[in-house]
């Protein structure tokens, strides 16, 4: 494998040079983004990476330059940038095979970008929270070829979570757990370790390890996003795993009698309130922004993937995070809603599809859909029974018409849930819609 740096800064050259010697790629190194061009048509390489602000010819220019030469394969590109205004500009550009790297150089995520690209891996970003999420992410990572990165919902407040969060001023620690979980390749000990929950010991009974170490690791690296990357080398993820945002915040929903509930915990019970009411709005207080993770693993994803779980709590309370939606709809990612497979009381009840994908798209403030992927499985009348006591049914739709006029994206039926003593999406049969939809793209594009 043969790459070209092109860089002004010595010092980050040989950071470059020192982090990928022992993968021994060939590769050449130039201070100006006219000898970078010069030597990108006069050589084949497999990868560039090009600082944005390069003297002679400006990384942008280089890209421009290369995209209109016919019958020229232009490699894929690494675009080294200092600012947010930056990144918008190359985004901009709508170019393939381009990623954006913020600097300074995280080395490990740097290295593992690199691998990606060189290995053709591709890139999913999914976006949620709860068990929905874990059961995605289970199932993705048999997908052989991918690169996964888990947006992880931040506003979770009850049981051990909502406990340590208060205590220590730490974000929730309990879906990041679940992600990490899920992408783990560590000994079934460990994981089983980190799922482990005490149910004895006045200080510790209801609290889970897995819990206790992301918040034993934030106190010692200093932030919750540390703490992940620290407990990911421990547990050997398959991916990366991202807090959608770096600040604690309290979630809220006014309902249509204009009765605010306050707390995730509280919404997802719908506590002391009529489960027939719908929510109006859900915002957070205080507002927060996003995590540069996660916006750079957004733009830079072939697929995002929003769901499964609940709407409200572990869906769209990623989106009202300050500039989520944005990216979302900005990325050239091809964007996949897996729609729930049962309603909720409270958050969705009598829902059907349609609603379900009209409050995406209200929060996303667009249409950006590509494919919404929706239960067909059948259920048997038991589950269906238990269930009905619990003021739950299957999501359906009862006109496609209103779909059609909601949203372009294609609509996919298929059977990707499980009938057993828990209605819920199956791990590997969603997996293997998710591959037929990669494959399909793949061949096209």
């Amino acid at each position: 494998m043969r790459i070209l740096v092109a860089s002004t800064n010595p010092s980050l050259v040989d950071l470059i040079r020192r982090s990928l010697e022992r993968f021994h790629f060939e590769w050449e190194s130039v201070d100006n983004g006219f000898d970078a061009f010069q030597r990108l048509v006069s050589t084949r390489y497999d990868l560039m990476l090009l600082e944005f602000d390069l003297p002679r010819m400006m990384a942008l220019e280089v890209l421009r330059r290369l995209h209109s030469l016919e019958h020229f394969a232009v490699p894929p590109a690494i675009i080294l940038t200092l600012s947010e205004q930056e990144r918008e500009q190359i985004e901009s550009e709508h170019l393939s095979r381009v990623e954006v790297v913020a600097r300074p150089v995280a080395i490990r995520e740097f290295v593992t970008k690199v691998q990606q690209i060189l290995n053709q891996r591709i890139r999913l970003a999914c976006l949620g929270g709860g068990t929905g999420l874990f059961t995605l992410l289970s199932g993705l990572k048999t997908i052989s070829g991918t690169s996964l990165t888990s947006i992880v919902s931040a506003s979770d407040d009850g049981g051990s979570t909502g406990k340590l969060r208060d205590m220590f001023g730490i974000l929730p620690p309990g879906d990041i757990r679940r992600s990490l979980v899920a992408l783990s390749t560590a000994p079934d000990l460990l994981n089983e370790l980190m799922q482990f929950r005490f149910t004895r010991g006045e200080e510790l009974k209801g609290h889970n390890v897995g819990n206790l170490l992301l918040t034993a690791l934030a106190e010692m690296r200093g932030s919750m996003t540390h703490a992940v990357k620290s407990l990911s080398e421990i547990l050997n993820i398959q991916g990366e795993v991202v807090p959608v945002t770096e600040s604690i915040n309290t979630l809220k929903a006014e309902l249509e009698n204009g009765v605010v509930i306050e707390g995730e915990h509280r919404i997802d019970l719908f506590e002391g309130c009529d489960p027939n009411l719908r929510i109006k709005r859900l915002w957070q207080e205080p507002a927060t922004s996003a995590n540069p993770d996660a916006i750079q693993a957004l733009y830079n994803a072939r697929f995002i993937i929003l769901g499964p779980g609940d709407l409200y709590t572990s869906v769209i309370s990623n989106l009202i995070v300050g500039g989520i939606a944005e990216a979302v709809t900005s990325s050239r990612a091809k964007k996949i809603y897996v729609c729930n497979v049962m309603t909720k009381p409270g958050e969705t009840t009598g829902f059907e599809v349609s609603d379900h994908v009209r409050e995406i798209v209200r929060y996303l403030k667009k249409d950006c859909l590509d494919y919404i992927i929706c239960s067909s499985t059948s259920f048997s009348t038991a589950s269906l029974e238990l269930y009905a006591q619990k003021g739950q049914v299957p999501v359906i739709e009862k006109s496609e018409n209103v779909l059609g006029k909601l949203t372009k994206a294609e609509i996919i039926w298929a059977d990707v849930a499980s009938d057993s003593i828990l209605v819920r999406h199956d791990s590997l049969k969603l997996a293997g819609e998710l591959k037929k939809i990669f494959e399909h793209e793949t061949a096209i594009s």
